[in-house]
Parts: structure tokens; C-alpha cells; sequence
């Protein structure tokens, strides 16, 4: 097991500064950049690779962002990737061909690298940076959501799952790090597959709890991966909303009771609606909104921040649900500054 546990040793870094929330933002993170295009074979994918960009235009026409008030973060250095990322794996995305393998895009391997940067990996280094900025500003305000990132099938040394970079390693990490009143960190993964990226990167790291409830019949099926999960909740194939809601506040509840955990990252995938071809569960568009306001109410009641990450979600209906439950975090309140 221990051969597979890869982890850098890392420089103190002098403490940061919090980052500043203006009364008249949110700690919504998005960015125009984080849309996927590459001359229309993105549309190959079943990935909706606009998500993030149709959820801003819905809450827009519903009031609760406007322009200017939230955050857009700018494209994240190679410097700052190479804080977890292995040089040789970065490199690696210099070819086509391993850009494909992990867009899931095969025609990808004949587009010069070129395009493949400009079009698939900036936008995920857009996503990336936004998945940090929103940890930095959930520290502030308590909450933050990143309209992207969540690419938890990614880890130091290697992609996978259309996860080019790993934003939940390279957060958790950042924050431990240069955040000394932060020692302990919980993932909380509740998009449909494990995270076997975020797992692999944390493996015997005492200072990470990760729940992880996933189906387990899918895709990645990552046995030594899963020996880094605290809390596993495996469930069947076409779970429905009442089995799903039941055992999430078991296992959230307890786990926190256990870890006491100074911040929650929250992987909030909507792969696991009814219908979506990949996630195989069959949880309706309320019980996602009712899994977010429980993890939403559990994190405030217990006064432990929270940033929520996009992750999967392969219905062109899971904008509007995502858009939807964000704004019913706001009508109950969840969605507050300190």
C-alpha cells in the first residue's frame, strides 16, 4: 500500500492574509473561462461543459448575482500547480493523446496540443483556480461556492474521469499549509463515483477525514484508493432519495462528532440525479436539494466553513437543479455572512 501513497514534503509558507469579502459580493466563484470548447467535440462528451455558465445565467434572471458581485478568479500558475502536481505529469499534458485519455475524448488525440490547452486544460486551470479561491474566501464568509472544480478523480501523479487537475488536493492542501488555525479538513464527496484522486494524494495524512459516499458499482472501483476513505458509504445501484438522505445524515453526523473538522469541502455532484447515465443512482432534483440544505445546515449549525465544488453531473438538467438549490440555500438563510 504505502508505494502508492505519494506525498511532497513542503516548505513553511509565511501565513496569508484572509481574503476580504465587500459587503456588496457573495463568495461565488465563476469565471467565463471556465467553459470548454474545442471546436465542438466537447460535445462528445456527456459532460455539460457550460454548466457552470447556464447556473450564472439562471441566477441572474433570479436576482441573486448580478455582475461585479462575485468573484472571478484568474488562471492558476504552473508554480502553483507544481505544489502537488508531479513535473512529469504536467509535462505529460503537453501530448494530445494523454489529454484524450483523460477528457474520455478520443478524437482529442489528432487536435494539435495546442488547441487542447486553449480549449480543455486553461478552462480546467480556470476551475482550478476558482476551487482556491473559493477555500480562501469560505474561511471568511463562512461559505463559498466554486461554480466548477471538483475534479476528484485527479491526483499528484496522474488524470483521469475528464479530472486534468487535482483542485481538491491542491485546496486542502494550500489551506493546511498556510492556514495555522486550520489542522483539520474533511472531504465531503457526495458526487456519485469515488474520489480515488483526492483519496490517493491523502492516503495516511491525519489531518484529512474523507467521507465518500458513492456507487459503488461504477467507475473508478479504485480498491487502494478506498483504503484512505474514514467514512465509506457504498451504495446500490438506483438508490432513491429516502435510502440516500438517511444514510448521508447517519454518516455526516457521526463523522463530524468523530474528525470535529475546522473546514468542509463539499464535492456536490448531480451525477447522482435519476436518468444521468454515468452516476446510475435515482435521486430526484428535490433530494439534491435536500442533500444540500442538510449539508449546508449541519456545516452552519456546527460553525465549520464550507466551500461546495461543482464535480459531475451529466444531465443538461443539472444546471437548473444546481441553480435551484443554491437559491433555496439562500430563501432558508444558509447562504448568510458571519
Amino acid at each position: 500500500m504505502k508505494k502508492f501513497c505519494r506525498q511532497k514534503v513542503h516548505h513553511e509558507s509565511p501565513p496569508q492574509p484572509p481574503v476580504e469579502i465587500p459587503r456588496d459580493k457573495l463568495p461565488i466563484v465563476y469565471s467565463e473561462e471556465y467553459g470548454v470548447k474545442f471546436c465542438g467535440l466537447q460535445k462528445l462528451h456527456p459532460f455539460d461543459a457550460a454548466k457552470g455558465h447556464h447556473i450564472v445565467k439562471i441566477l441572474k434572471g433570479e436576482n441573486l448575482l448580478a455582475e461585479g458581485n462575485f468573484y472571478v478568479p484568474s488562471e492558476i500558475t504552473k508554480e502553483e500547480l507544481l505544489e502537488v502536481h508531479k513535473k512529469e505529469y504536467l509535462k505529460s499534458l503537453k501530448w494530445s493523446i494523454n489529454a484524450a485519455k483523460i477528457s474520455e475524448i478520443v478524437p482529442l488525440l489528432l487536435v494539435p496540443n495546442h488547441f487542447v490547452q486553449r480549449g480543455y486544460l486553461r478552462p480546467m486551470r480556470f476551475q482550478t483556480a476558482g476551487s482556491i479561491l473559493a477555500g480562501k474566501l469560505a474561511l471568511t464568509s463562512g461559505w463559498a461556492i466554486n461554480l466548477g472544480g471538483g475534479f476528484h478523480h485527479c491526483c499528484s501523479y496522474r488524470g483521469g474521469g475528464f479530472c486534468a487537475y487535482a483542485d481538491i488536493t491542491l485546496l486542502v492542501t494550500k489551506i493546511l499549509r498556510e492556514e495555522k488555525h486550520i489542522a483539520r479538513v474533511m472531504i465531503v464527496d457526495l458526487d456519485a463515483h469515488q474520489g480515488n484522486g483526492h483519496e490517493r494524494d491523502f492516503c495516511n495524512n491525519n489531518n484529512v477525514f474523507i467521507l465518500d459516499m458513492y456507487n459503488a458499482s461504477i467507475y473508478p472501483k479504485d480498491h487502494v484508493a478506498k483504503e484512505s476513505i474514514k467514512c465509506a458509504v457504498e451504495l446500490r445501484p438506483f438508490t432513491e432519495d429516502a435510502a440516500y438522505l438517511k444514510k448521508l445524515e447517519r454518516s455526516l453526523k457521526d463523522s463530524i462528532g468523530q474528525f470535529q473538522p475546522n473546514l468542509i469541502v463539499y464535492n456536490a455532484g448531480t451525477d447522482i440525479l435519476k436518468g444521468d447515465s454515468l452516476g446510475l443512482l435515482s435521486i430526484s432534483p428535490q433530494g439534491v436539494i435536500n442533500r444540500d440544505e442538510y449539508v449546508f445546515t449541519t456545516c452552519i449549525q456546527s460553525k465549520i466553513p464550507i466551500v461546495m465544488l461543482l464535480s459531475g453531473g451529466y444531465l443538461k438538467s443539472s444546471a437548473v437543479v444546481i441553480a435551484n438549490s443554491i437559491m433555496n440555500l439562500r430563501a432558508k438563510g444558509l447562504l448568510a455572512s458571519k
